[in-house]
């Protein structure tokens, strides 16, 4: 193994060890000691990668918003309405926070550090939220288009919710809730024509590595 990728799998292990300590401790409480050592390296090892916590943090949480977004990209095809698109990408979402430990701890972060400027994770999830019902309102989708505003407060914290609850009990951020919820919702915020054609499970999406229409984010 070369010097350089030695560094890089130094740096992805400290990534990873730095995601586990914001989990399980929150960014105020998390130790760089901690990190190092779980990453198998020296206090210097992690200071010749990251100038400070504050660097590690916004780290992870560029490293879970890029997972995130091709979860999203991948969860559709060209053919997908906005409606069927927004579900899928919920689903695609959901998946990625509870099979990886650095998009949890990106997503929790966001939460957490403040930011002067640009999105967090969870401001980036209700941009995409609302640009699909806009564009759902576009392709007369919806039964209320005048309703578009408190059609994206109600899923952006129905599904975040479900994210933080299923911190403590991994049922609440499951497959299956997640369907419920659209199941309720769905008929809702379609007309009954649409709303028949729509999977709250979500639809097959494009095979990886097959182009597909980009858009707009448990136990590891």
């Amino acid at each position: 193994m070369t010097k350089q990728e030695r560094a890089v799998r130094t740096r992805h292990s400290l990534i990873r060890s730095a995601a586990e300590a914001f989990e399980r401790h929150g960014y105020v409480q998390a130790k760089l000691a901690d990190i190092s050592a779980g990453a198998g390296v020296s206090p210097g090892a992690l200071h010749f990668h990251f100038e400070n916590k504050a660097a590690m943090a916004s780290t992870v949480e560029a490293a879970a918003g890029v997972s995130l977004r091709r979860e999203a990209w991948l969860a559709q095809r060209p053919d997908m309405n906005a409606l069927q698109r927004l579900t899928n990408i919920s689903h695609a979402l959901a998946a990625r926070l509870r099979r990886d430990v650095v998009a949890r701890a990106g997503f929790q972060l966001s939460y957490e550090v403040p930011r002067p400027t640009g999105h967090s994770l969870h401001q980036e999830w209700q941009l995409c939220v609302r640009q699909l019902l806009a564009e759902a309102a576009d392709e007369d989708l919806l039964a209320d288009r005048a309703g578009q505003a408190g059609a994206v407060a109600v899923i952006v914290a129905a599904t975040t919710g479900f994210e933080l609850l299923g911190r403590e009990d991994p049922a609440w951020f499951s497959t299956a809730a997640l369907t419920a919820f659209w199941q309720l919702f769905l008929p809702c915020l379609a007309l009954p024509e649409v709303c028949r054609t729509l999977k709250p499970g979500g639809a097959p999406a494009a095979p990886r590595g097959v182009g597909a229409r980009a858009g707009g984010a448990r136990r590891s």
